[in-house]
């Protein structure tokens, strides 16, 4: 069981580019706003710090904290000191704790029960949870080699079958002059800029403008059902229900349950942000 902890509680949801702030008590939102990214990954324990203090503290000064509890993208248990040390130097209380956003996803989705915990994001990730702890873990691998279902994976596959003429007529065009793109700086932008990933998850508006379409349908389903099949039904699907976060996960909810009920899995919740879960959680 997790710790119902007395007093005010700071979340926060950090994901590639965002972060979102939830000042909590007695169950209440007290205060909520949004900053940067934060990654130790990315940034050191003096970045992190240095945006903590100018992004975070002056919003939190006059208010009173009894916890901290930091969820992000790369908060792997090698790096989530980092980002601890950072939260202190402005925030010097006894009760930080730093997750991965893979715990977000079981905590909002699962609670203290078991279930399996899947993120559909920029990138996918998935977890067996018993109600305490990630007991099985399918690596997603990145969008090069993994990722299945996630929005970077659906994009490559789209900006794939786009030029490779596998869409039906006049799709291709219409991608080209509505994300004002050519051949050429596609290419550039996935082989030689920097973060190819959120270059190619930011064509998913795309896929739901024209998810009447047969050629971009069967991206999606496609994806979803190689996410269940290299991800999900490596679990013990058939006793577990499965949730889900993220946006493609509840933009295209309809298609997930639809492939999910072909696979004999059970769906539970689906869920846009895991933030409304953590602040259940943490009552």
């Amino acid at each position: 069981m997790h710790q119902t902890t007395k007093g005010n509680n700071l979340i926060a949801d950090s994901g590639a580019t965002k972060t979102e702030w939830c000042l909590t008590g007695g169950g209440e939102i007290l205060q909520r706003f949004y900053g940067k990214g934060i990654s130790p990954v990315y940034q050191t324990e003096e970045e992190i710090a240095e945006e903590i203090k100018l992004q975070v503290w002056p919003y939190l000064k006059e208010s009173e904290i009894h916890s901290i509890h930091f969820y992000g993208s790369g908060c792997t248990p090698d790096k989530s000191h980092l980002v601890e040390k950072a939260l202190y130097s402005s925030f010097p209380i006894e009760s930080i704790h730093v997750y991965s956003d893979l715990v977000a996803a079981a905590h909002s989705l699962c609670g203290d029960a078991a279930g399996i915990a899947c993120i559909l994001g920029t990138g996918s990730n998935s977890c067996e949870w018993s109600g305490s702890e990630i007991i099985s873990h399918v690596s997603p691998l990145g969008f090069i080699l993994g990722d299945e279902g996630s929005g970077a994976a659906l994009g490559k596959q789209l900006v794939g079958d786009a030029l490779k003429n596998q869409l039906t007529l006049g799709l291709k065009e219409k991608l080209l002059e509505e994300y004002h793109l050519t051949p050429a700086l596609i290419i550039d932008k996935v082989y030689r800029q920097p973060f190819p990933s959120r270059f190619l998850a930011s064509l998913a508006p795309f896929l739901l403008s024209y998810i009447a379409d047969d050629s971009i349908y069967r991206i999606v389903y496609s994806g979803f059902s190689d996410f269940f099949e290299r991800n999900v039904m490596q679990y013990d699907y058939h006793e577990q229900t499965v949730h889900f976060v993220g946006s493609i996960a509840w933009h295209f909810a309809d298609i997930l349950r639809k492939v999910a009920t072909t696979k004999g899995i059970t769906i539970g919740q689906i869920e846009q942000s895991p933030m409304p879960g953590l602040i259940n959680y943490y009552k």
